[in-house]
């Protein structure tokens, strides 16, 4: 058994960790978008792998037999590319992902389907507006030039973000409710801009937000196909454990 991890968020960490102490032969790999990762106690490539040709190679060449997509709910184009991998492969494979969040008694959310649809959430006047979205679809936001956006980023990009009006706060979470209501006092926040990404390390700016009474565009998930998911690493030990079997898990 030799197990590739496509990691990039906490679980995939935590799961990185419990192979290591099981001294399960494994293999972490980040897509490479951040300029620090974080280390790990295994085997670790950074990088993409160049489409599902490149990923199936990889995993041919790495004798891998079990792929865990452990990659941000967000990446979508990553976890079809894992699927149709493992699928030409006959490598088993799973999802280890955090349950999305839902609205709480007091939240006022507009869920929306997209970036698209989140520009097009803010066509009314101008407001100070947290971009809690990460750096790459920052761009999109120009379209609606009379807000001050503030982002919240892992690293300082190398250019100026595309955005006429902003101002920058460079952190990395687990955030705490504290912080984030300060964060949201002192810069006058009146809206929030969020991906439903699920788990406990950024959910404090809802949490911030409901206790401020401000509004928040949720962004939500990407459709996949079908796939087997789980929400910890108990139950990703015990897959293994129990021998998957080879090929595309199509249950949920």
């Amino acid at each position: 058994m030799k197990v590739l991890i496509l990691g990039g968020t906490s679980e995939a960490s935590a799961l990185a960790k419990a192979l290591a102490e099981h001294d399960m032969p494994a293999v972490f790999s980040y897509a490479g978008r951040v300029a620090a990762p974080k280390p790990q106690p295994l085997p670790t490539r950074v990088g993409g792998f160049g489409g599902v040709a490149g990923l199936a190679a990889f995993l041919m060449e790495q004798r891998i037999t079990h792929l865990v997509d452990a990659t941000h709910p967000f990446a979508e184009q990553m976890s079809r590319h894992a699927l149709a991998a493992a699928e030409r492969c006959g490598v088993a494979i799973i999802a280890l992902s955090r349950p999305p969040w839902a609205p709480a008694p007091g939240d006022r959310w507009q869920r929306v389907s997209g970036i698209e649809a989140a520009v097009a959430a803010l066509s009314g006047p101008s407001q100070r507006i947290l971009l809690a979205i990460g750096r790459m679809h920052l761009a999109a936001f120009a379209a609606r030039p009379q807000h001050h956006y503030v982002l919240r980023l892992v690293d300082r990009p190398e250019a100026p973000p595309p955005l006429p009006q902003h101002s920058l706060t460079i952190d990395r979470g687990p955030f705490t409710l504290e912080g984030d209501l300060a964060l949201l006092r002192a810069h006058g926040i009146e809206r929030i801009v969020a991906k439903n990404a699920g788990g406990q390390g950024a959910v404090s700016k809802l949490t911030a937000a409901r206790q401020l009474g401000l509004p928040v565009v949720m962004i939500e998930r990407p459709a996949l196909p079908r796939r087997r998911e789980v929400h910890s690493v108990e139950a990703v030990l015990a897959w293994l454990a129990h021998g998957a079997a080879p090929g595309v898990e199509r249950g949920v």
